[in-house]
């Protein structure tokens, strides 16, 4: 078999089960068996292999030992510490690369954010988890610093679990986001201080952290009878 037909098959193989873990028809938890999946597809387990390692550098697959690969579960302590470092490293990164964005670039980012604004009619979580990711990734792409670009990307990389369900858990976070998106392109156009976009980027990750955790742990964010 050709290397090139090998890629090619593992590509299919990559879109097939990638696609059905982001619409949620393999759960978290659920267990990919390679030959099974092989054989749905009409192909040798070696491209599916190389799928399913692919998923697993991108998060959306773990190994477990004499169980296999299965869909990543998502990991609460874990989903802080990304959130927590992301909106660190891609405040910063924006903020960097809020000067070199061109005016068609924020245009198209706008677009996006309308395009996020009208699905709040008819909310699609996942569609606007897309979108969402669009959005963000013009605003830090043109970043200078190498090293932050890589941060904030490996960043992303370790969210695909909990970040697809984000917005199917906390849905009224969604109305929220695309103003705080409004203002902080206002703040770019602008020409605001570094700092300024800094920390606008890094309070709307945070915003949409304690929001996720206010809602899974209603009983700890709920005030006393003697608040």
């Amino acid at each position: 078999m050709s290397q090139t037909l090998t890629a090619s098959k593992s590509e299919r193989a990559y879109q097939h089960l990638h696609d059905r873990i982001v619409h949620h028809e393999y759960t978290p938890g659920y267990r990919l068996v390679l030959g099974t999946i092989a054989e749905e597809l009409g192909m040798s387990v070696v491209p599916v292999r190389e799928a399913i390692r692919r998923l697993e550098a991108e998060g959306y697959v773990t190994f477990e030992r004499n169980v296999g690969a299965r869909v990543a579960v998502a990991d609460e302590t874990e989903y802080v510490f990304t959130m927590q470092t992301l909106s660190l490293v891609e405040g910063a990164a924006i903020a960097m690369a809020a000067p070199l964005l061109t005016a068609e670039e924020l245009a198209h980012a706008r677009r996006i954010n309308n395009q996020m604004r009208q699905l709040l009619e008819h909310f699609d979580p996942h569609e606007f988890t897309r979108l969402n990711q669009r959005f963000h990734t013009i605003l830090f792409e043109r970043c200078p610093n190498p090293h932050v670009l890589d941060l904030v990307h490996r960043g992303w990389r370790r969210l695909p679990g909990v970040r697809d369900s984000t917005f199917t858990f906390i849905p009224e976070r969604a109305g929220h986001s695309v103003d705080e998106h409004d203002a902080l392109l206002a703040l770019i156009e602008g020409g605001g201080e570094p700092l300024q976009i800094e920390l606008a980027a890094r309070n709307h990750r945070l915003r949409t952290l304690d929001q996720f955790l206010a809602a899974r742990h209603p009983d700890l964010s709920a005030p006393t009878e003697d608040q």
